[in-house]
């Protein structure tokens, strides 16, 4: 069983370009989770850091860039809101990338500190450097 102060935590960086939606969050997911490590315990928050780039380049397979709807309501009456993947991708890839992966986490508690772990991009660029984050190749993972 592993202790949450005994955890040694990694950065990695993960490149999206041309990788489909789906393959690119199950392996961010399961980073984050800590399902990759031998050390991993269901209770405890055993993931690593994750740092997703060109998100702006993700590609979506099929139908799904005008099939697929996300939704949100405002909360007033008539307040359903919605937009295609597509629509997405091209307005906020940030966030079309993080939702996707919110969705393969738990929805507790321990899930929602684990999502913070996650570090969305849309360029090349990202403010983590400090951290000598690690290049994953997630073909090797898929």
């Amino acid at each position: 069983m592993a202790k949450t102060n005994e955890v040694d935590r990694k950065w990695y960086v993960v490149d999206a370009t041309d990788i489909p939606l789906g393959r690119l969050s199950t392996a961010v997911a399961t980073i984050l989770r800590g399902k990759n490590k031998p050390t991993f315990t269901p209770h405890v928050d055993t993931g690593d850091f994750v740092i997703v780039i060109n998100a702006d380049k993700i590609k979506l397979t099929g139908k799904k860039a005008t099939d697929k709807i996300y939704y949100h309501h405002s909360g007033f009456q008539g307040g359903l809101k919605q937009v295609s993947a597509g629509e997405l991708r091209a307005n906020n890839s940030r966030k079309l990338v993080e939702l996707s992966v919110k969705g393969m986490l738990p929805k507790t508690s321990l899930g929602r500190k684990q999502f913070t772990k996650l570090n969305v991009y849309g360029g090349t660029e990202h403010e983590h450097q400090a951290q000598q984050p690690v290049l994953l190749d997630i073909n090797n993972l898929i």
